[in-house]
């Protein structure tokens, strides 16, 4: 594709995203390269990382257009990034070419909007603490209780790209053997300094279509997702439940803990996401998974009461931990959203609890970095069910910085990871102190 035709598509992705606001651009971003096969590996790379730059500037670029009394256009919000890129006038003028894979010309008004903000700075005085920071109004209160001074540095972070982190199969592989396999392919990988079976490559790259990941030694997840799994300490003996086990992610990392054995039974209460899962068990060598389908009614939690050694808690959130890879969330995120997530999290882990047994552990984690989500979370549940107290992980898979943790607390700011929450919870021996509902 000519830079013409990929600053069209650009336009167009973007455009596409407006028209389904609640819709997750990575979700859109799919969808429309689906319906455009046409377009090359090296070609959607570029379009998406033009969108994504705009994205994570979106309310300063709008803010900027707004000051000069311009709507904030697909077009003149990529123009306007493409200005504050330091890329020269020409060249932008020639990007915006007429023709069928074109863009179309520059207007007179859009040329005078983009010289005015070739004098002007993205991060400039005067701008409001939230267009700043990219944040829907009603956030900046929350994450500054949550971050204090440093919030700024945490944003800055979470602004950044994404490293492209796999979690080595152990199952089949060693994580020494797995990175020269990778690097035969012209993918040369980094140790993850924090999980002892990461892998880090630099950004997007075509991992999915290498031999490595296609007959199940490496697979795709965070070093913060890898972590959430390892403070289980799940052994090959017990018996574990994935409560939200969505497509199975943490699931295999457990299975892979436990060497295959015991048994991991792996919930959700969406059919799609679990049947998401098959092809993933399959390509890791997983047998010792069980899939269930949680419905209105469903007596298989009731029947499996007290029953489980281990229960992770990956409880549906708020995602701001993920920013790096979906900054659009930022400002999708509504505070209606988070008091419904406050309320469905908590009924969750009331109803996880009844199924760990006396004496077993129950793990609650979100990919969030609100405390009202991650810590205020936990002390509520406390408080709530005397049977449980917050205790150290006897977990030998976590780094030495996080070994006998009972909390952690992960950013890319302080770990280079996504943002990720988890607690070790344990329930007390004895009966005398019952579960609440």
């Amino acid at each position: 594709m000519t830079p013409s035709a990929r600053l069209a598509a650009s336009i167009d992705l973007l455009t596409a995203m407006e028209a389904a606001p609640r819709k997750p651009a990575d979700a859109v971003a799919n969808s429309f390269f689906r319906e455009r096969r046409y377009i090359g590996g090296g070609d959607r790379r570029a379009v998406s990382g033009l969108v994504w730059e705009i994205m994570r500037a979106w309310r300063r670029l709008g803010w900027h257009l707004a000051q000069l009394g311009a709507t904030p256009t697909p077009r003149l919000l990529a123009a306007a990034c493409l200005v504050f890129q330091k890329v020269p006038p020409e060249n932008i003028g020639a990007m915006f070419a007429d023709g069928r894979f074109a863009a179309g010309a520059l207007s007179l008004q859009e040329r005078e909007c983009l010289q005015q903000l070739a004098t002007k700075s993205l991060n400039a005085e005067g701008m409001p603490r939230a267009v700043s920071l990219e944040l829907p109004d009603w956030l900046v209160p929350e994450l500054e209780k949550t971050f204090g001074n440093t919030l700024e540095q945490e944003l800055v972070a979470l602004s950044g790209s994404a490293t492209l982190d796999l979690r080595v199969n152990k199952l089949r592989t060693t994580r020494a053997e797995a990175q020269k396999a990778l690097a035969r392919e012209g993918l040369h990988a980094e140790l993850t300094p924090l999980s002892p079976w990461g892998l880090r490559l630099p950004g997007r790259l075509p991992v999915t279509s290498s031999a490595a990941f296609q007959d199940g030694r490496v697979e795709i997840q965070d070093e913060g997702s890898q972590l959430v799994a390892a403070i289980l300490g799940v052994a090959p003996q017990m018996r574990v439940l994935d409560y939200c086990a969505g497509a199975g992610g943490k699931t295999l990392a457990l299975a892979m803990m436990m060497e295959n054995k015991g048994h991991i039974a792996a919930c959700d209460v969406a059919e799609k996401r679990l049947d998401g899962a098959v092809r993933r068990l399959r390509r890791a060598g997983v047998h010792n998974v069980e899939r269930h389908l949680l419905s209105v009614g469903d007596k298989w939690a009731k029947r499996r009461a007290g029953s489980f050694d281990r229960v992770l808690v990956d409880a549906p959130c708020s995602g701001t931990g993920t920013w790096r890879r979906n900054p659009d969330a930022r400002l999708r995120t509504t505070q209606q959203d988070l008091d419904e997530l406050l309320v469905k999290q908590a009924q969750i882990l009331d109803r996880a609890a009844k199924l760990v047994k006396p004496g077993g552990r129950l793990v609650y984690a979100t990919c969030s970095i609100l405390n009202a989500e991650n810590s205020d979370q936990v002390e509520a549940f406390l408080k709530r069910n005397a049977a449980f107290k917050l205790v150290p992980s006897d977990s030998t898979e976590l780094p030495e910085s996080l070994k006998n943790t009972s909390m952690f607390a992960l950013t890319p700011f302080k770990n280079g990871t996504d943002g990720f929450f988890a607690a070790v919870l344990e329930r007390s021996e004895s009966n005398e102190a019952a579960v609440e509902a």
